[in-house]
């Protein structure tokens, strides 16, 4: 069983290295990370998928309109530029909140307004008012605010009965 795992692992490592020759990636002056793919060079923003647990492999580069541009399977397989320059973006987009309370919500014509206390400490943000929280396996919510970070909230049915009363109508 564990020979066939390395044969796997090492069958997709080849299939990655594969994935990845024409993707160049480098921070502009602007500091945005830019992309150079599929003869198409444009800024991108990293998006982290799961799992969370290898925050270098499984990413996504998407555009201001919120396109794959590119996938980078693992942040190793890339060019030693190309790999810099993502990891500073990275440390830039890599950061969740982990929230303990919901001291409030607030609706407004587009958005909806959150002030919340996280283990990192208080933090205002918003939301686009279609933007739901996501659930995440074992029940967990996920909310990514307008500009981008997330905020996560473990055990929801395990907050204060205030933070509950708020999170209601994105609880299950």
């Amino acid at each position: 069983m564990i020979e066939a795992t390395r044969r796997s692992r090492s069958l997709q490592g080849e299939q990655r290295e594969q994935e990845k020759p024409d993707l160049e990636l480098w921070r502009g002056s602007d500091c945005q990370l830019w992309a150079h793919a599929a003869e198409r060079r444009v800024a991108v923003r990293v998006a982290r998928c799961f799992p969370w647990s290898e925050p270098g492999r499984h990413l996504s580069l998407r555009d201001a309109d919120d396109d794959e541009v590119a996938w980078v399977t693992d942040i190793a397989l890339l060019t030693p530029a190309s790999r810099r320059a993502l990891a500073l973006s990275l440390l830039e987009v890599g950061f969740v909140f982990e929230v303990e309370a919901v001291t409030q919500v607030e609706e407004e014509i587009e958005i909806r307004f959150f002030r919340v206390r996280t283990r990192q400490g208080w933090r205002s943000f918003q939301t686009h008012r279609d933007e739901w929280p996501r659930e995440m396996p074992g029940g967990a919510l996920l909310i990514r605010d307008v500009v981008g970070d997330l905020y996560y909230v473990r055990a929801p049915e395990e907050l204060d009965p205030k933070s509950r009363k708020l999170l209601w109508a994105f609880m299950d």
